[in-house]
């Protein structure tokens, strides 16, 4: 009798088939917002790998970082940083770090310290604070004032009653992170989105991928489209989070840290970037500046552009974006 063929036949019926590259995908609520990822491979063990890093990167950032988390870093840190030096976790270490780097840089148009003043906003229940609130809230939006040691690794808030909500940067961290995760893996071709904040990695294969920049007015249309391959854009707008106040002012989420309000002067600011938590912060602060003192923030930044749609729905494009293209009303 010979074996040999039926020792030769039995590896190969044991070996896995190659499966058919395709597109996963998966989304999830979380971070306060939707979450999403997309992702190209040929092999379907790695696909559901891939997808399991990007939302274990995410899970760890909204562990160490959700302010409406009792038990997060954040909140333990905005609980007890006054009374003297907190250590934290090298993460949220950086990310405070490369905030404050921000708020130097737009004069503190970007301030982390805005939730002391936006603790008091309930944008579900269309609830803003009263004059007297807000002021004692605003003495306290000082970016100065949250106070770094690197050596130690601690974070110090110099006054009581200061909150930090890393809200306008944090989420593109953990797109970066996701990012960086899929990068490790070998994956080539991907999105990772987390609300308005999206870095995408490589291309379709033959054409860049094509993001659309929303109306800031008409949920379901979008008023620009990009094709991108490895950057990242951002968009903050004032349709997120926001409700109407008796006197018929849209009341919304993106605050002026030196008024403790909503920001009025524009609708929408979308930045590119390399990096994810670079267009997120840029985003927010350019939605702060406004038109002028946004684009020329932009301008003098290498490798970073924005469109922004002004208080009157017309569009503004940064110096590098403007071949082709020229200021114009939203429809």
């Amino acid at each position: 009798m010979r074996l040999t063929p039926f020792l030769c036949l039995l590896p190969c019926l044991l070996a896995p088939l190659p499966a058919t590259a395709e597109w996963y995908r998966e989304a999830r609520d979380m971070m306060g917002t939707r979450v999403s990822a997309e992702l190209w491979s040929e092999d379907a063990a790695l696909g559901a790998q891939a997808l399991a890093a990007v939302f274990a990167e995410m899970d760890e950032v909204n562990r160490l970082m959700n302010p409406w988390d009792p038990d997060s870093e954040l909140s333990g840190l905005n609980s007890e940083a006054y009374r003297g030096p907190v250590r934290v976790s090298r993460a949220l270490f950086d990310v405070l770090k490369r905030s404050i780097e921000y708020s130097e840089l737009s004069g503190g148009a970007f301030d982390v310290s805005f939730a002391s003043a936006g603790q008091y906003y309930d944008y579900r229940k269309g609830v803003a604070p009263g004059k007297e609130v807000l002021a004692e809230a605003v003495s306290r939006i000082d970016y100065t004032y949250i106070q770094l040691d690197s050596e130690a690794r601690t974070v110090r808030y110099a006054i009581e009653g200061l909150q930090v909500d890393l809200g306008g940067i944090a989420k593109g961290y953990a797109v970066d992170r996701a990012i960086e995760a899929l990068l490790q893996l070998g994956i080539e071709s991907a999105v990772v989105s987390a609300g308005g904040d999206s870095r995408i990695l490589g291309n379709l294969g033959d054409r860049p991928r094509t993001i659309g920049i929303r109306h800031p007015r008409k949920k379901n249309d979008f008023i620009v489209m990009i094709p991108l391959e490895d950057t990242a854009i951002s968009t903050s707008g004032d349709y997120e989070r926001f409700f109407i106040d008796a006197d018929g002012q849209r009341v919304h989420h993106i605050l002026d840290p030196s008024t403790g309000r909503s920001s009025g002067k524009v609708q929408s600011a979308s930045v590119l970037a390399e990096k994810a938590i670079d267009s997120d912060a840029l985003s927010t602060t350019t939605f702060v500046l406004g038109v002028e003192k946004g684009l020329a923030l932009i301008n003098s930044l290498h490798g970073v552009d924005a469109i922004i749609i002004d208080d009157r729905g017309l569009l503004h494009y940064s110096s590098g974006l403007l071949l082709g293209a020229q200021e114009d009303a939203v429809p």
